[in-house]
């Protein structure tokens, strides 16, 4: 991380900005801890919790065994007794331990007290794939947990995000997942001051465009900004929508997008059937069905676990070709020739 500018203006990575986010939450709250595999010593299996423990000390930098359901539950009850734990999970698939706590117990607390007892818990975990780690560390599963109340369901793609999310999500009196891709820790870029605070409601707009919405969040941000500037290329003015938040789903700037573009690609790195993609598009064909000259169309993971051979992988994850190919198809009145993903 580069020391800010006279405007304050700061350069960092995306791993930078969330390890900021926690050093800064705990300086600010002593109840806020860390609690996870390898977190510690090791310094966090990609790195994010590094120098930490130095700073913070083994009480509130605290390594766990390799249970995740355990240490989970851990967290939940640290929660309802007053503190504002952080707990990280390794990955998307290893947080299929903690689900029965995530979904049954952290979710549900709140409503089964009639508010009694709240659940102030953040969890963090990695998701995605592209890193030939294979299927039992390369899912992206964030869908399955928007699927459930009682829950906030984060995204962060962007560095003011992944800076600024965490705070927030801490104030919040329930649970919040943070799903952070796994090939974003790595990329860099400027922080502005003007970019905090972070709203943790609401999708955004990362390009203004008039032709068609290309709907992405998480890792698929970037490739839904490449593809943009590609389609600009051959004249066809692409609007990049962020969700941003998966749950709760912000329902109006997705409308208006599709409203002013008339036409939406949907690009989503979990599988078609079933995923956010899916909802997204049942949300536009509920409320701005009459606006849209094309059917909706989605770009999704292949219907198989991530294989580990590079080329296989790359075939597997949503690509820009397939994103530029599908909107193009959609502006210039080919939608049956779009690249979207069809079931297994």
């Amino acid at each position: 991380m580069t020391a800010p500018a006279e405007s304050g203006v700061v350069e960092l990575t995306y791993r930078e900005a969330i390890r900021e986010a926690m050093r800064e939450a705990m300086q600010r709250d002593p109840r806020v801890f860390l609690m996870g595999e390898d977190v510690g010593r090791y310094g966090g299996c990609f790195a994010v919790s590094l120098g930490l423990l130095e700073e913070f000390g083994p009480e509130r930098i605290r390594d766990t065994p390799l249970s995740e359901l355990g240490f989970t539950g851990a967290g939940i009850g640290a929660a309802m007794g007053g503190m504002r734990p952080i707990v990280e999970i390794m990955t998307v698939n290893f947080s299929l331990l903690a689900a029965d706590q995530i979904v049954n117990n952290a979710a549900t607390l709140p409503h089964m007290s009639g508010g009694q007892f709240n659940v102030p818990l953040v969890i963090r975990m990695t998701t995605g794939g592209g890193r030939q780690l294979a299927a039992q560390h390369s899912h992206s599963l964030e869908g399955w947990y928007a699927h459930v109340p009682g829950l906030r369901v984060l995204t962060p793609a962007t560095i003011a995000d992944a800076r600024g999310m965490l705070a927030p999500a801490l104030e919040d009196p329930n649970p919040v997942l943070i799903f952070e891709h796994a090939l974003l820790y790595n990329v860099s870029g400027e922080l502005r001051p003007e970019e905090l605070p972070v709203d943790i409601s609401s999708a955004a707009i990362r390009r203004p465009g008039s032709d068609v919405s290309l709907i992405a969040y998480g890792g698929m941000l970037r490739h839904a900004l490449t593809a943009a500037e590609q389609l600009a290329a051959e004249g066809i003015d692409a609007e990049v929508v962020d969700l941003r938040v998966l749950r709760p789903l912000d329902e109006p700037r997705i409308l208006e997008s599709v409203t002013r573009t008339h036409r939406a690609v949907l690009i989503d790195e979990g599988w078609r059937s079933g995923g956010i993609a899916a909802e997204v598009s049942a949300r536009i064909m509920e409320g701005a069905f009459y606006e849209l000259d094309a059917p909706v169309a989605r770009v999704a993971s292949a219907e198989v676990p991530i294989p580990y051979a590079a080329h296989l992988e790359q075939a597997a994850l949503p690509q820009v070709e397939e994103i530029v190919t599908t909107a193009r198809a959609l502006v210039r009145g080919d939608a049956a020739g779009s690249g979207a993903a069809t079931d297994g």
